[in-house]
């Protein structure tokens, strides 16, 4: 069994199916159909994968996309980007940089203080409420 079989096993076993296929997969959810797409509870929405704080409630906004949109992550750090050409688009993928776990992508058409619009999947998020 080679190392990525394993990966490809554990992440099986601790995903759900949707999970999986977005994360671990490339995938991506349809417009207004993820869980966070609009809650705008305080917390920090971590990787479902790995657990990794990626994005800050207060940084959330309504994009009007069907996506959860924010315009920073927790730390710049904490995120890969990748040019991404798939479906005849060129676009900027947002990944977890502990994991790889695709997460979906940055756009420049966000509000101030940034001007970017980070559209993440809610299968590849967890909200921690502290609550």
């Amino acid at each position: 069994m080679s190392s990525n079989d394993y990966d490809n096993e554990k992440w099986r076993d601790k995903l759900s199916p949707e999970q999986y296929r977005i994360a671990r997969e490339k995938g991506t959810e349809r417009a207004f159909t993820g869980k966070y797409w609009d809650v705008f509870t305080d917390g920090t929405y971590n990787c479902v994968c790995c657990g990794e704080a990626l994005f800050e409630s207060d940084t959330k906004f309504d994009a009007g996309c069907g996506w959860p949109s924010f315009y920073a992550p927790v730390d710049n750090h904490k995120i890969l980007e990748e040019s991404d050409r798939s479906y005849g688009m060129i676009r900027t993928e947002v990944m977890c940089k502990n994991c790889g776990a695709h997460l979906g992508h940055v756009f420049p058409d966000g509000p101030a203080p940034t001007g970017l619009r980070y559209c993440i999947n809610s299968a590849s998020i967890d909200l921690d409420d502290n609550g």
